[in-house]
């Protein structure tokens, strides 16, 4: 039997509940906006079928969110608790920026409420204004957590002194060098990842059958949104590199498997790391980590071999940086074949090949969510606190965070299947295609 070790045991749990509750983070994030752009959509062209999808939408996000706040409020509980010696640290330095976090979901709460209870009451375009605060909200709240995150990696605007943060600077603290890259990379992704789930919602719906110009449009809609979020996440990954490459080159270097300090760097793709630091069966694009880090095939990229032993991250983050790059390569590529197929002359967008491989985008697009912040905070070891403190000094030394992990487990299994159960129900019982008979008889959306 395993020797009992906290700060395992924290790692674990604290691993868990991000997992699980990212998915919902990043949900409530990304389709609020795409709530916005259908009823904007549907008002500017008059169609009904697209102020229904935003409809359907918010019904859905609405169980998304409850389930988020219950995560979201493990996951402040476990920082406090199983962080304990991190929070006494840096507590005054990330206090505002998580208190803000709060402030901004509450208030996309309180207007989710006014829009969900709405419909039919206002004008369109008023009823529409509703969603905008929501929108501002959830951002926002991505914005101030993500703030907090980019601190842990590049601390600054405080003095450290005799273990003790003093004289804080909370505008300097939350924007430091990490904080524009972290923030645009978390917002453009759950947009993007969230607009896929919606199209292989409707992919899905047309592969069993249904063939109602609702889909169609709920296909183009959601595709076009990813394709332009898919794109912008390739241009925020690039300058993403390029802080790396200068305020954390460890981590850029462990992602790339590049040891010794060169030019003209090339970018390994795959393969396997032997013993001795030799890498097998990989591909290779010649310049292009120079190119990522710096802009400059010619620049030199410090490797690995420049750090001490002790404070160089692990190197399987390798692979988790691979499959989020090519999951992205991915996301780009199936709306430029669908939007290829539906203007060429012979082209079918809604063949069953297109189809599933926009099915299969939707859970892809969350495994690419949950493999960059594996890389982003496995890549940032072994400091929680880059810098001043180790992920070991900041944990508990409690009792029973094994017996905490076991009821997490079961709680989220509980959360995850009720979950998936009442959205099933829910749209299952009630389709697209009843609500618009219900619609069109009644004189359409008032």
């Amino acid at each position: 039997m395993l020797e009992y070790d906290p700060v395992l045991y924290s790692r674990v749990l604290m691993t868990l509940t991000f997992v699980f509750h990212i998915i919902f983070a990043t949900i409530g994030v990304g389709v609020p906006v795409m709530i916005a752009f259908a009823e904007w959509t549907g008002i500017r062209r008059n169609d009904s079928h697209y102020t229904l999808m935003a409809r359907r939408w918010t019904r859905g996000y609405v169980i998304t969110v409850a389930v988020g706040v219950v995560t979201g409020t493990a996951l402040g509980l476990q920082i406090n608790l199983l962080w304990p010696n991190f929070m006494r640290i840096a507590g005054q330095a990330i206090g505002l920026p998580m208190f803000l976090e709060i402030f901004a979901f509450f208030f996309e709460a309180i207007f989710l409420g006014i829009y969900m209870y709405t419909w039919g009451r206002f004008k369109p375009i008023v009823h529409f204004l509703f969603i905008i605060p929501v929108v501002i909200g959830a951002s926002a709240s991505a914005l101030f957590i993500t703030l907090v995150n980019s601190f842990m990696n590049a601390p600054q605007g405080f003095e450290f002194v005799n273990g003790i943060i003093s004289n804080v600077k909370p505008l300097s603290i939350m924007f430091n060098p990490a904080s524009s890259t972290k923030v645009s990379h978390v917002l453009v992704s759950a947009y993007l990842t969230s607009a896929f789930l919606l199209a292989a919602n409707a992919a899905y719906a047309m592969l069993r059958g249904k063939r109602h110009n609702y889909y169609k449009k709920a296909l183009k809609i959601t595709l076009f949104a990813a394709l332009v979020f898919a794109f912008s996440t390739f241009a925020i990954g690039d300058l993403s590199g390029k802080y790396l490459a200068k305020y954390q080159p460890e981590k850029l270097a462990a992602g790339e498997w590049h040891f010794e300090t060169s030019r003209q760097v090339p970018l390994v793709v795959g393969g396997i790391l032997t013993d001795h630091n030799e890498i097998k069966y990989a591909l290779t694009l010649p310049f292009a980590l120079s190119v990522l880090a710096h802009g400059d095939p010619n620049a030199e990229v410090v490797g690995l071999n420049d750090f001490p032993a002790d404070e160089i991250p692990p190197l399987w983050i390798h692979y988790t940086f691979d499959a989020m790059v090519g999951i992205g390569m991915y996301l780009t590529i199936i709306p430029l074949l669908f939007f290829l197929a539906y203007l060429l002359r012979n082209g079918n967008p809604y063949s069953k090949l297109i189809l599933w491989a926009i099915v299969i985008g939707g859970p892809l697009a969350l495994f690419a969510i949950e493999y960059g912040w594996i890389y982003a905070e496995v890549g940032r070891q072994p400091w929680i606190l880059r810098g001043y403190m180790r992920t070991p000094e900041g944990a508990t030394t409690s009792d029973h965070v094994d017996v905490l992990f076991y009821v997490f487990v079961l709680l989220y299994a509980v959360l995850g299947i009720t979950c998936i159960r009442v959205i099933i129900k829910m749209f299952k019982s009630n389709s697209a295609e009843d609500e618009l008979r219900i619609i069109e008889s009644e004189g359409g959306f008032k």
